[in-house]
């Protein structure tokens, strides 16, 4: 048997299994091994913070299975890292906030618009002030809608049904949102009163950070025959946003990590790292759990969904056109930073238990809480979840790049299934920290940079907002995706590049 190429970083082997697929062989206390899906240049980004080290100590997590998984733009993240993918099985395994993250459903959505870039060039400046201002962003309260605690607690319910009912969404839009909009599961019982008090501001927001609204320009399409499934031509003017759950979700997360501390204290310990924690399955904190992060999640989609709705507006006063007669459609909504029940084949042994991975063993159809912590979900052409208007091309996948290179649409690739469970990467990734970024590049700058030599108008709250997300402080993401397209796991179909940009 031929030796496997290696290589190494801080004491952990890494062993290239094919191209791109480089494993961390199960050791120790390992219940399975881990795995990086990268090219050679992103792993030497990934191997350089405490992305392999957080990959491998998840394989502790009780029910893992198979293995666990970093996608291309994996970095560094609290516990779990960013970029992580870990199917535990939800019958004797566990689940954890700490693998799904603060901000629960941090996700994307694009839509799409009959404009072209031609339309568009001569109000970008027009454009961008008045999305600025009418959309609200940055830390703290402001929204689209500030109501009381009994409209969060119908939007933690319902979710996007509740949009549909007052007037903010349409019937096509639920059609075209991952699980229409809505997770059955939800229990607004199990989100506690502060978190509903911070989200109560703050519903129809983009929040700080990383998140952002651009509008952008579809300047390739590589599938033609997925693209036009999917409503996309070269020149085309798309609307692209990225935020999640709030105030509401980080609270959330702070909540159940507390309280796991102190329940399941025993299990904590048997963790290489306590960021990891998690309830075990089938104990009343993991099914609260599960019932508060579904509510989230509900709430984050109403909140990029109100965003859609004021960007409708604003287009429409730009323009001085109906966004109907624009034909402003929701293309795909995603989430990121979440943990579902999804049913996959894994390896059982004799008696039906899932097994470590590498062990021999029968196949079955097992019950999973699939954990995607800066991951997407990424299912093929056929699967029943894809929504029936995309079902024979695959699933709509939207990986954002920095606000001064290119973005992505992908579609659920053939081998996600058995690589990924059905997963891929959610955006380009950080290669620098916010301090960094900070001590590094001066906003003002970037900002000047970016309208003069690349013609993209950027609006945010802050210089210090602009200069965290410099184009320099990310991964390269054509060579993000161009490893995803490589292994099946997110086919490329178009390619955006940004004209306007807001940020918190």
């Amino acid at each position: 048997m031929t030796e496997r190429e290696s290589r190494e970083f801080d004491g952990i082997r890494l062993e290239r299994v094919r191209e791109y697929v480089w494993e961390i062989p199960k050791e120790g206390d390992m219940r399975v091994p881990a795995r990086v899906l990268a090219s050679e240049p992103l792993l030497e980004q990934i191997g350089d913070d405490k992305t392999l080290q957080q990959l491998k100590n998840a394989t502790h997590l009780p029910g893992m299975t198979k293995h666990a998984l970093c996608m291309p733009d994996g970095h560094q993240g609290y516990g779990f890292p960013v970029g992580g993918v870990g199917a535990t099985d939800a019958e004797n395994g566990c689940i954890s906030p700490g693998a799904v993250g603060y901000d629960i459903n941090c996700g994307v959505r694009m839509m799409r618009t009959n404009l072209t870039y031609d339309d568009l060039q001569g109000k970008e400046e027009q454009l961008v002030d008045s999305l600025f201002a009418n959309i609200p962003s940055g830390l703290g309260g402001g929204g689209v809608v500030e109501e009381g605690v009994d409209t969060v607690e119908q939007i933690l319910a319902r979710g996007m049904d509740w949009a549909l009912e007052q007037g903010y969404a349409t019937e096509a839009d639920l059609a075209h949102c991952e699980d229409e909009g809505v997770r059955p599961d939800a229990d607004p019982d199990a989100i506690s009163q502060k978190a509903k008090d911070r989200g109560k501001n703050q519903i129809g927001s983009l929040g700080s950070g990383n998140h952002f609204l651009e509008v952008q320009r579809v300047t390739d399409v590589f599938r033609p025959d997925v693209g036009d499934a999917f409503g996309l031509e070269e020149d085309q003017i798309v609307v692209l946003i990225h935020c999640g759950s709030r105030g509401l979700g980080h609270q959330t997360c702070t909540d159940y990590l507390r309280r796991i501390e102190k329940e399941h204290a025993d299990l904590l310990e048997d963790l290489p790292d306590k960021e990891l924690a998690a309830a075990p399955a089938g104990s009343e904190l993991a099914e609260e759990y599960y019932g508060a992060m579904c509510a989230a999640i509900n709430f984050a989609w109403v909140n990029r969904q109100l965003i859609m709705h004021r960007t409708r507006q604003v287009f429409e006063r730009v323009f001085d056109r109906d966004w109907e007669a624009m034909e402003m459609e929701l293309l795909y909504d995603v989430a990121h930073n979440i943990a579902k029940k999804e049913t996959h084949t894994v390896g059982v042994d004799p008696e039906g238990r899932p097994v470590r991975g590498g062990e021999a063993a029968d196949e079955e159809e097992r019950e999973l809480y699939v954990h995607r912590k800066g991951a997407t979900r990424a299912f093929p052409a056929g699967h029943p979840e894809v929504p029936k208007a995309y079902r024979d091309v695959g699933q709509p996948i939207i990986i954002p790049g920095s606000m001064g290179a290119g973005s992505y649409v992908l579609r659920g690739g053939e081998e996600s299934m058995n690589l990924t469970f059905g997963s891929t990467a959610h955006g380009a990734g950080r290669v620098m920290s916010r301090t960094q970024a900070k001590q590094e590049y001066w906003g003002e700058t970037v900002q000047d940079e970016l309208r003069d030599q690349q013609k993209i108008y950027v609006k945010a709250q802050s210089g210090a907002t602009v200069a965290e997300e410099a184009p320099g402080v990310y991964k390269d993401v054509d060579e993000v995706v161009r490893v995803s397209d490589a292994l099946g796991i997110g086919d490329k179909v178009a390619r955006t590049y940004p004209v306007c940009n807001i940020k918190g």
